[in-house]
């Protein structure tokens, strides 16, 4: 309704400027003088721009507007940004970016997959099964038969999980990707070996520990490090299942250490230094 008032606003503005210039053109003949006539102002420029500055507006609403995935930001008829589901996906190409569902099902992108998911929750004519309500991404890759991970191999994988999660900060810290807390984290558990494991745990903890920053990490927040591993490391899934030992769903940082065969005094919570840190 605002816009559609500026607009008649303008439309009024550009009325009189026109009259005015046009009584200006009469005065300059009038008197006499050769001077170039003032151009009258194009109405349809004026009502363009306030549309452009419209749509300005818009995309500064939706710049505010997180959506979560499969959803995409649009502003209604009442100027208040709100999230939808996407009409459709970035259509691709590349192999790689095809990702195995929970109803192992291999779809195109995670896009795909979410947008359904999006479709079918609320309750749209473009939702094709409503056992949708509840997909999510699996792991990445196509799906595949998954081994059954052995008790030798569960029994030796905290130790390689600890190794993996220490190699995977050092990598981070060669690249310049750390923060500058979790990089005082890496260069202290390279100096000193028996900070490698703890330190590694810790700074992967409060990586994952998103927002709300809980002190507890959600099976949803566990995607990042469930998902790129799944198709690699088939013990991952049931070792995670494990961190949960109360099964309330979440993981704190004790439950975390433990479940990395880690003593409750290697497992310091600093995931407050690293938000402080951030937040200068």
């Amino acid at each position: 309704m605002q816009f559609k008032w500026l607009i008649v606003l303008a439309i009024t503005a550009c009325l009189l400027l026109t009259v005015e210039a046009h009584e200006k053109k009469v005065k300059k003949i009038v008197d006499g003088k050769e001077e170039k006539p003032v151009e009258q102002l194009d109405i349809q420029d004026a009502i363009d721009v306030l549309l452009d500055d419209e749509v300005a507006l818009k995309d500064n609403l939706c710049a505010k507007k997180h959506c979560g995935a499969g959803k995409e930001c649009r502003v209604n008829e009442n100027g208040v940004a709100e999230c939808v589901c996407m009409d459709h996906c970035p259509e691709e190409k590349d192999p790689r970016r095809m990702i195995c569902s929970n109803q192992n099902e291999t779809w195109n992108s995670d896009c795909e997959l979410y947008r359904m998911r999006c479709l079918c929750k609320s309750g749209s004519a473009g939702c094709v099964d409503p056992k949708y309500d509840h997909a999510h991404v699996e792991y990445f890759g196509t799906c595949r038969d998954v081994p059954q991970c052995t008790p030798d191999e569960m029994a030796d994988f905290p130790r390689r999980m600890r190794d993996w999660l220490f190699n995977v900060m050092r990598d981070l810290a060669d690249r310049h990707d750390l923060s500058p807390h979790f990089l005082k984290l890496e260069r202290e558990a390279e100096k000193d070996n028996s900070r490698r494991w703890a330190n590694a745990a810790i700074w992967k903890f409060c990586d994952l520990d998103g927002h709300p920053h809980d002190r507890k990490v959600s099976r949803h927040e566990l995607f990042p490090i469930r998902a790129p591993l799944l198709a690699l490391e088939h013990c991952i899934q049931p070792f995670l299942d494990g961190c949960d030992a109360d099964n309330d769903h979440f993981i704190t940082l004790q439950e975390w250490g433990k479940c990395l065969e880690l003593t409750e005094e290697e497992i310091e919570d600093k995931c407050d230094d690293v938000r402080d840190e951030n937040s200068l």
